[in-house]
């Protein structure tokens, strides 16, 4: 399963987690925000942590108007194991995508 946040959105929830603002320059810098915003989450539970072990990171830029205009996203997947049914998936994704809810 994969999912797209918006730049600005992991920035926000690594401000609100830890209080610090961050630039995020390339997948590596957003997997490692990621990273963080995940581990001082209450909303995982051991479990899901180690469903959630592996998660691959890629950026995506979308033009809006011309070549100069453009938003940068990052392409989460989640390489499942076989073994997990698609309901504990769902309800990963759900839990993770609200990390990076705007409120």
């Amino acid at each position: 399963m994969k999912i797209r946040v918006e730049r600005e959105k992991i920035i926000q929830a690594l401000r609100k987690a830890e209080g610090i603002d961050v630039v995020l320059e390339n997948e590596n810098d957003a997997k490692e925000a990621i990273e963080i915003v995940f581990g001082k989450s209450e909303l995982f539970s051991e479990s899901d942590f180690v469903v959630l072990n592996t998660i691959h990171v890629a950026e995506i830029r979308e033009y809006e108007t011309s070549s100069v205009a453009y938003k940068i996203f990052y392409l989460l997947e989640f390489p499942f194991t076989e073994d997990v049914p698609n309901v504990q998936r769902a309800s990963l994704v759900k839990k993770v995508q609200s990390l990076f809810e705007s409120r």
